[in-house]
């Protein structure tokens, strides 16, 4: 990705029809933290291959479920030291 296509913290993560995710946490060089709303949020860990960065948002090509579903739980292959 260029500068220009960095997703920032605070921008919003919309999916399928521009449904609503959430929101970026936090951005690492493989993926985005990106936390749902509603009364109990969610941790969403979406590997950057999967986003697209246009406009101060980031899009992905799933549902709001779909994007749970996929990405609920921390990518395997990033290291956390």
């Amino acid at each position: 990705m260029s500068e220009e296509e960095t997703a920032r913290v605070g921008w919003p993560v919309v999916g399928r029809g521009q449904k609503r995710i959430g929101r970026v946490e936090a951005v690492f060089a493989d993926y985005l933290l990106v936390r749902t709303g509603g009364l109990l949020p969610v941790d969403l860990y979406l590997p950057v291959d999967a986003i697209t960065v246009a406009d101060a948002r980031v899009s992905v090509d799933a549902s709001p479920s779909e994007a749970y579903e996929h990405w609920h739980r921390p990518l395997r292959r990033v290291r956390h030291d």
